[in-house]
């Protein structure tokens, strides 16, 4: 089963041009994004989710890169949000740079499968130095959401 992003991530769910002080912030709106695309959804909930994920280790992938992500107890369906920041914040990457492009991620618990073919997906779309270039020059919603689809 091959994964199309355009299924889990909406338009409406990418941000550009962000101002986040810091990891919590980027987190905390990745959270509300998500929140306010599934009216089943709380934002304390999905904050709490990617919190808990991120205490057992940074998602900070490295080139200012993170995949935020968690499984949620009460979730129905899978749901992303991508923000673009104007400036990086420091993410305890792996590799000490701060990350100015996440992509968060949030499953229904019971979808194990799903979590791991997504994620393997993201991390080999953002492995590719010319589709980061892409997402970082681009100053539009739509510019994004058709790198990150196509």
């Amino acid at each position: 089963m091959s994964i199309n992003i355009s299924e889990i991530l909406s338009v409406d769910c990418v941000l550009v041009g962000m101002d986040c002080q810091s990891k919590k912030d980027a987190l905390d709106t990745l959270a509300k994004t998500i929140a306010s695309a599934d009216s089943g959804t709380s934002q304390t909930e999905v904050f709490d989710c990617l919190l808990a994920r991120e205490r057992l280790g940074s998602t900070g992938l490295g080139k200012g890169i993170a995949i935020p992500h968690g499984r949620l107890t009460a979730g129905k369906k899978t749901l992303a949000a991508f923000i673009q920041l104007n400036n990086a914040v420091d993410y305890d990457a792996v590799d000490k740079q701060p990350v100015d492009l996440l992509f968060a991620l949030i499953v229904p618990e019971e979808s194990t499968e799903e979590h791991l073919q997504i994620l393997a997906a993201l991390a080999e779309m953002f492995s590719k130095e010319d589709t980061i270039t892409q997402l970082r020059q681009s100053d539009s919603a739509d510019t994004i959401y058709s790198i990150l689809t196509g």
